[in-house]
């Protein structure tokens, strides 16, 4: 398959508009936050600060901002508005390129890691790519029939993945919805479920092991811990878990149990309390003493209604009136955590929502499986097809 360099598709001289000039014209403005909207924005001449590049349709537009974020898009046919570009965008435009094929090249693997070699900046937002590097770039290029033909199946394919992406979303989001349907919102208690009981009352909150701590000379083992940054909102973060020297007594205060609720110390005031339960994703864990574990001793309340709703508004609301707060720090103690006054519906349905739950959950964990082995088949599918093998 033929090589041809990037820059033989890069345009020189394309003409600048600076909208400040016709303040009251309507542009159709192809910028960085559009596309992560989706389409153009439509804005008159006077909300535009500063000169753009004028673009037409079938120009593909490659960002060169935040490098790592893969962003290709094309042009469509426009209204009667001009259509003006972000200068954060590289421009392509070749009779020889096929728009759909070019845009597929432009966020698949092989080129990605070339263009980050082109990357240039001290960091973050200030990282950019070189328009002269990405010249320099060699892309595969079929004649204009086969590109349309290899363009017609990645489309077909990453429009399967993106459907797919959005279905594990409504998924995400449906656990929420099932809670607020059997449960009603618990900020207002406007199902009228039975209160007058703390959380102390039914549970057991324990802080755990504290780091740099003195220990006796003493027969110290090695055990996985989790700390804050393990504890997310509604699952845990395994990808690494730490270990510490422990005694075999602190090993079996501090180990946890299934169904132990983990709740963080404190952090951003938003995060405060977040929390999830521990489904023995290891054999043998405890955690830090920035983590409380709650574990439930009374058959009135089940894990994982408390959990949620702990989770829920009310119960972050709860913790911010409860937390001590600083600069942008907030933290609640074991005390506050046992006085959350607790809403107490039919022990049946706490179960019958957990029951649910755990159906869900069986769904997510299928998706999010084949969601992998999509994203593997995809990639294979981009590497065949820009090496001609499709």
């Amino acid at each position: 398959m033929r090589m041809v360099p990037l820059g033989e598709f890069m345009p020189s001289g394309i003409p600048t508009v600076d909208p400040q000039k016709s303040p009251s014209e309507v542009f159709e403005l192809w910028s960085i936050p559009a596309f992560d909207n989706g389409k153009p924005d439509i804005v008159s001449g006077d909300q535009i600060g500063s000169a753009k590049k004028s673009v037409e349709p079938g120009d593909v537009l490659l960002s060169r901002i935040v490098p790592h974020i893969r962003r290709a898009w094309i042009v469509s046919p426009g209204t009667s508005n001009r259509q003006i570009a972000s200068g954060e965008w590289i421009t392509f435009r070749s009779a020889e390129v096929y728009p759909p094929y070019l845009r597929q090249v432009l966020v698949s693997d092989p080129f990605h890691a070339q263009f980050m070699q082109t990357v240039a900046g001290v960091g973050g937002s200030l990282l950019r790519a070189r328009p002269d590097g990405v010249k320099q770039i060699e892309i595969p290029l079929p004649p204009l029939e086969e590109q349309r033909r290899i363009a017609g199946i990645l489309d077909q394919a990453d429009a399967l993945r993106r459907l797919r992406t959005r279905a594990l979303d409504m998924l995400n989001t449906l656990g929420q919805a099932i809670f607020h349907e059997m449960f009603g919102d618990l900020r207002t208690n406007e199902l009228v479920w039975q209160e007058g009981v703390t959380l102390g009352e039914l549970a057991d909150v324990v802080s755990g092991i504290t780091k740099g701590r003195k220990v006796k000379n003493e027969n110290l083992r090695e055990v996985p811990y989790l700390a804050v940054s393990n504890v997310q909102d509604r699952f845990l973060k395994m990808g690494v878990v730490k270990t510490i020297e422990a005694t075999e007594d602190e090993i079996d205060r501090y180990r946890l149990r299934r169904d132990d609720l983990l709740l963080t110390e404190g952090g951003d005031p938003d995060k405060l309390g977040r929390g999830t339960l521990w489904k023995e994703q290891l054999p043998e864990c405890i955690h830090q003493n920035h983590v409380f574990r709650v574990r439930v001793r009374d058959g009135r309340v089940r894990p994982t209604f408390l959990s949620w709703q702990l989770g829920s508004e009310r119960g972050k609301q709860y913790f911010l009136r409860s937390a001590k707060q600083t600069t942008g720090i907030a933290s609640i103690n074991k005390t506050q955590i046992n006085a959350f006054p607790l809403l107490l519906p039919p022990v049946v349905l706490q179960q019958k929502f957990e029951e649910q739950l755990n159906d869900l959950e069986a769904r997510l964990g299928a998706y999010e499986a084949a969601g992998v082995q999509a994203e593997s088949l995809f990639t294979s599918l981009q590497h065949r097809a820009f090496r001609g093998e499709l």
